[in-house]
């Protein structure tokens, strides 16, 4: 089996390079991003390609699965860019794998793609994915369930499959997360237990998260199994502001949404923060998912809890982990930071 992974170099697509390397059935691997990486791994091959202009099809042929990973969270403040890399890429990407005649296609999707839902039960992959319409990476992940609806509808020969995440975490991409989320003014030493003194109590402040590894492993079987359709992939416990204040020996403080959204959004349109006002409205009112399909039907269960994720990611914060790929790049951002700053906050340098 020849596997085409489409944005191999990020958080996840080196977790499932690195659980294609352990799978019998795959073949060879091959890895598209628009960077070429300095990482080598079993069976993977790389090439260079941009799914907003480049011709996928030649990539795609004689592949028996098309992953695609490839995803633009940044810049907050130009959706139009991030529009065109995440909606019309995807676009791009489903046309080729028609074209090319691939049996299969796996697509990141993610929590983010649903609609506002209840934080005391959690939900099936019935729940609608219509997003929060005001945040750029909601919308878009919204968006292109609604392609996938139509491709599927067009395309009932080729199996579809959307795995519909948590939050992702691993030592390695730590600190390319503080740089899209955190910023170049976030000092690392405050990911120290301790150093942060108290957690905000916000109402809807519950969420779920998991291993890169564990989502890697998650994509190996949706690749060779024969399973179609959406899945929900979390670990368990669902994260809250008590279970965070645990992780950073902190206390839990009662405080007013609405005050820390005008601080936020203030920092967001002073360049200072990344991470915009509104990431920070969808995520207190994402929905908790079911597991019990992917547990069923792929076979999976994480290896990780979520506490074990957050501490590892915590960790590598703290020490400014990366790999040799340029999205995950350790210190990418230059001599204290000069290069995140001069490209732009959130973006990658």
């Amino acid at each position: 089996m020849r596997v085409i992974i489409v944005g191999a170099t990020g958080n996840v697509g080196t977790s499932v390079i690195k659980s294609l390397a352990r799978e019998p059935a795959v073949t060879s691997v091959l890895g598209l991003a628009r960077r070429l990486p300095q990482w080598d791994a079993a069976k993977t091959q790389w090439a260079r390609a941009d799914v907003a202009t480049d011709d996928l099809v030649p990539h795609f042929r004689d592949a028996a699965v098309v992953v695609h990973l490839a995803s633009l969270f940044q810049p907050t403040h130009d959706p139009v860019t991030t529009w065109r890399a995440n909606v019309l890429g995807s676009v791009r990407v489903f046309e080729a794998v028609a074209r090319a005649g691939v049996p299969a296609l796996v697509y990141a999707s993610s929590v983010g793609a649903y609609s506002p839902g209840p934080k005391d039960r959690k939900v099936d992959e019935t729940w609608p994915t219509h997003g929060w319409p005001t945040a750029g990476y909601t919308r878009e992940k919204a968006y292109v369930e609604r392609v996938l609806d139509a491709f599927e509808c067009r395309h009932p020969d080729i199996r579809v499959v959307r795995l519909r995440t948590a939050f992702i975490f691993k030592r390695e991409a730590a600190d390319q997360q503080r740089r899209l989320f955190a910023g170049p003014f976030f000092p690392r030493f405050l990911a120290r237990p301790g150093l942060i003194p108290v957690i905000p109590d916000l109402p809807g402040l519950r969420f779920q998260a998991m291993h890169s590894a564990d989502a890697g492993d998650a994509y190996r079987r949706a690749i060779t199994s024969s399973a179609r359709g959406a899945f929900n992939i979390a670990a368990e416990p669902v994260l809250d502001p008590h279970r965070l204040a645990e992780l950073l020996d902190a206390r839990v403080v009662r405080a007013p949404t609405g005050a820390l959204r005008t601080a936020l959004a203030a920092a967001w349109h002073l360049h200072l923060v990344p991470v915009s006002p509104h990431l920070f409205d969808a995520v207190l009112r994402l929905p908790l998912m079911d597991t019990a399909r992917a547990h069923t039907e792929l076979g999976w269960s994480p290896g990780h809890s979520s506490v074990d994720a957050i501490r590892e990611f915590l960790e590598g914060l703290r020490a400014g982990s990366g790999m040799p790929t340029p999205p995950l790049a350790a210190r990418a951002g230059g001599h204290s930071r000069a290069q995140e700053i001069k490209t732009g906050v959130g973006t990658e340098p």
